[in-house]
């Protein structure tokens, strides 16, 4: 297996590649959100650099398979209107309340965790309105992930990258600086 290693300054080139690919699709989210653990670092200086609020989203297929649903945040990639409101709009959903929502990760390593949020937040907010859900994936909600694996099976794409890597090539394993820092 071969070991890619990232250093500090790499990470920065990285992040700041994915900040101007935002910048050049003229896309900006109303917030991002880092998944545990290894999107939080990149999300955090996206978030800083961007001044764009970031929240945290624990998927953990790997580590123990402990993985949370939030709900309020399908319902804002979804444009879920509040109950109180519904009356008057008429509607469970409206294209006004959609939030833009950047989901980031270090790595698309095999797809499973994309799967698993796209699943999650699909079955847990209208589960029965899949052709507007099929409108949020890569339009409001995006993704961004250091490195792309372009073999993995994720049902969506990746929105941004830094860094493109093909495992059914060549197996690699990426070591990311907060995995080794002790040992730098």
């Amino acid at each position: 297996m071969k070991k890619i290693y990232i250093d500090d300054q790499q990470l920065k080139g990285m992040v700041l590649d994915i900040a101007r690919q935002l910048h050049h699709d003229n896309w900006r989210p109303d917030y991002i959100v880092g998944l545990v653990r290894g999107g939080l670092v990149p999300a955090n200086m996206l978030s800083q650099y961007l001044n764009i609020p970031m929240n945290a989203l624990h998927i953990s297929l790997r580590d123990g398979n402990e993985s949370e649903s939030n709900l309020w945040m399908a319902e804002d990639a979804f444009g879920y209107v509040p109950q109180e409101q519904q009356e008057t709009i008429n509607s469970r959903w409206d294209p006004a309340f959609k939030k833009n929502i950047l989901i980031v990760d270090d790595i698309n390593d095999t797809g499973a965790t994309m799967n698993w949020l796209q699943a999650d937040w699909q079955s847990s907010c209208l589960p029965n309105e899949t052709y507007v859900w099929d409108k949020v994936w890569n339009n409001n909600v995006r993704f961004a992930v250091l490195v792309d694996n372009s073999s993995s099976e994720a049902q969506m794409t990746m929105d941004y990258s830094a860094m493109d890597i093909n495992k059914a090539e060549q197996d690699t394993w990426m070591v990311f600086p907060w995995e080794q820092w002790w040992r730098a």
